[in-house]
């Protein structure tokens, strides 16, 4: 039911504060002649009149501090922030295509700072409402899938292309391709061979304390080497390596020193969520296994590899997470991905070429967790059942 009391969520209230302040100061869109000039701000005062229909999802997105908690408040909230998020996308293409009067206009409009505070907001409010709804994990995705179909909706119709972030993507469209190849290519080979080096690690430290003792203080201390100097502390034995053996394609920079690096850094998540995995099977499962017969090898892929291998996806995924976000700094040592992009708009003071270059990261990241966390979910299910 429906209906205003006293203060329900301070959660809500805190998003609501950020999103006032920002919308009342931030500017929601920038414009510039061109790439390389700082934009001038347009704030949403300025636009309110024109897009007075924001006003209709931004109401109960306001009033969720004091909504009580019900499901139909839930589901208002959610469609609330949905519409609100696919609102403020049509209002910065409309106004893309307003003030871009050709195609191939030098004109740039960008996203402003209020633009990003107001779309997080409205997505941390969408969160917390789905959080108070009792739903198993594949409803959630699913939620979360409708909610983005208004903004995938607006980006398959075009009505974004005159955005500053959608034309930097049409000039480099060709090397946004690659660097998307070479950073799914970084991750894989990296997180591969560590999760197998890593589970064998964490089943040697599983069963042999002294093993322990020795493996994990030489990983935490690869872990602490800052990923920059780790690349630089690479090039001169991969170099040396490369120059006795010229045909293996090693040298000091580029792919090579990037991927062992990569290695290196996910062996201690990967070998710490293997020991935890083989910990946390109960030890009577294990001798009700043994005293019916099971040989020790039986009892691993029978008994410890099923129970163990939610936590050890668990560690994978955060394994895989931390090397799609590693893998940006590979860049500068020339084995390319998305970093490439994002130094190459730093250095020429484009933002919107950095964004192009660091919303794909995240949204790599958010969907490999994404699916990872399913994948427990179902795994742990079939355990329980």
């Amino acid at each position: 039911m429906l209906s205003l009391a006293k203060l329900q969520n301070p959660v809500h209230l805190l998003l609501v504060i950020v999103a006032i302040v920002a919308g009342a100061n931030l500017p929601l869109l920038t414009y510039a002649p061109n790439r390389l000039l700082s934009g001038q701000g347009i704030l949403l005062s300025q636009l309110a009149a024109r897009y007075w229909l924001l006003a209709i999802p931004a109401l109960p997105l306001l009033l969720a501090p004091w909504l009580r908690p019900a499901r139909a408040s839930y589901i208002l909230l959610i469609i609330a922030a949905a519409a609100l998020s696919g609102g403020l996308l049509a209002l910065a293409g409309h106004e893309a295509q307003l003030r871009t009067r050709e195609i191939d206009s030098l004109v740039r409009v960008s996203f402003g700072g209020a633009f990003w505070l107001l779309l997080l907001t409205a997505w941390l409010q969408l969160a917390e409402a789905l959080r108070g709804l009792v739903l198993s994990l594949p409803a959630r995705m699913a939620v979360i899938l409708a909610a983005l179909m208004p903004i995938v909706a607006l980006a398959a119709s075009g009505h974004l292309d005159h955005l500053s972030l959608l034309k930097e993507y049409q000039n480099h469209q060709d090397a946004f391709d690659l660097a998307l190849l070479r950073h799914v290519q970084l991750v894989a080979f990296s997180v591969l061979p560590a999760v197998l080096i890593g589970a064998l690690l964490g089943t040697l430290s599983f069963h042999s304390r002294q093993a322990r003792k020795l493996l994990f203080p030489v990983l935490n201390v690869i872990q602490t080497i800052p990923s920059i100097a780790l690349f630089g502390l690479l090039i001169a034995p991969l170099a040396l390596l490369g120059s006795l053996f010229p045909q293996s394609g090693i040298g000091g920079i580029g792919l090579a020193p990037a991927l062992l690096a990569l290695t290196l850094y996910s062996l201690l998540p990967m070998t710490h969520g293997t020991l935890a995995a083989l910990e946390q099977v109960p030890p009577s499962v294990r001798e009700a296994a043994s005293g019916i017969g099971m040989s020790p090898w039986q009892i691993f892929f029978r008994v410890e590899l099923p129970l163990a291998l939610p936590v050890f996806l668990s560690s994978i995924r955060v394994t895989t997470v931390q090397a799609i976000g590693l893998a940006v700094v590979a860049a500068l040592i020339g084995a390319g991905g998305f970093g490439v992009l994002m130094f190459q708009g730093m250095s020429s003071s484009a933002l919107d070429l950095v964004l192009l270059g660091v919303i794909p990261v995240i949204l790599l990241a958010i969907g490999v967790d994404t699916l990872f966390k399913v994948a427990i979910s179902i795994l742990r299910r079939q355990n329980r059942d």
